[in-house]
């Protein structure tokens, strides 16, 4: 599948979730998991030139062109979880109706210093969209240069969502 198929795709899903939550009112059918975290590394390797590791590899997603690794999470809500310290995280957003936009992209060091005291719940340690922005601002390293843009979502009729 060419990565230009991705879009269409997503906006699809959301289509369906959108008829799931009509059918069912009351109840959410947000796309999460392995499916949020899959669409993240695609997107990333697609957007910075990454090269994705083996799939559910311990630390790291990636490896960035420098040769740095770099493990990449995607959120749809205001906060990720990381079990491991990493070289370099890059934390991504998908907003259903305005695609996807940079949080973080920075060392992994402060980050996990920040955390690493937080209970151990299922070795997820849980850390704020708003917190990773300002880290980025207390804590700047060198980002992983993007070298295209995030793909847009669309409709069936291939316009933006």
């Amino acid at each position: 599948m060419a990565i230009t198929e991705i879009p269409a795709l997503i906006a699809q899903l959301y289509q369906i979730v959108d008829r799931l939550e009509q059918i069912v009112p009351g109840r959410k059918f947000t796309p999460d998991g392995h499916l949020v975290g899959s669409l993240g590394e695609a997107v990333a390797e697609y957007s910075y030139g990454l090269t994705l590791l083996a799939a559910s590899f311990k630390q790291h997603d990636a490896i960035s062109p420098e040769k740095i690794c770099v493990q990449i999470k995607l959120t749809q809500g205001t906060s990720v979880a990381l079990s491991y310290t990493c070289d370099h995280l890059l934390v991504l957003h998908l907003d259903r109706h305005k695609g996807f936009s940079e949080v973080y992209n920075g060392s992994g060091a402060p980050v996990w210093e920040h955390i690493s005291h937080k209970a151990d719940h299922g070795r997820q340690r849980p850390i704020s969209l708003v917190q990773l922005q300002k880290i980025a601002l207390l804590s700047p390293s060198a980002p992983i240069a993007q070298i295209r843009p995030f793909p847009a979502l669309m409709d069936n009729d291939h316009k933006i969502i």
